[in-house]
């Protein structure tokens, strides 16, 4: 994949998810999971974190593609049910760029300590 296409693959499979979302529970996952309600999603996006964050911690290299990849899929599930868009997100990030975290955190009040 050549840079700038993760972009677009993301675009594509947001508007499938959201094509997807009044669909039939029976034919469809995005469909039957949306059904199920955000907090049924926003489980299966933290059950996937622990998933890649396993895998990372195993130095599954191919886990944490695979894990990620779910991951990601997920949680544009929970975008989608929260009305939250691909570029709602790159606009945060955007927004981040050449921002250390350690600022964000005490511009937060967090005083930028791991937790």
């Amino acid at each position: 994949m050549k840079q700038g296409e993760a972009g677009s693959v993301i675009d594509e499979l947001f508007a499938v998810i959201e094509q997807r979302k009044g669909g039939d529970p029976d034919t469809s996952y995005v469909a039957r999971s949306l059904s199920r309600g955000r907090e049924h999603v926003a489980k299966k996006v933290g059950e996937e974190g622990v998933e890649v964050a396993l895998a990372g911690a195993l130095d599954d290299k191919p886990g944490v593609v695979s894990e990620s990849a779910d991951l990601l899929f997920h949680l544009m599930i929970l975008w989608s049910a929260t009305g939250v868009s691909p570029a709602d997100v790159l606009e945060e990030l955007s927004k981040r760029r050449g921002v250390s975290g350690f600022e964000r955190d005490a511009a937060r009040g967090r005083g930028g300590e791991e937790r």
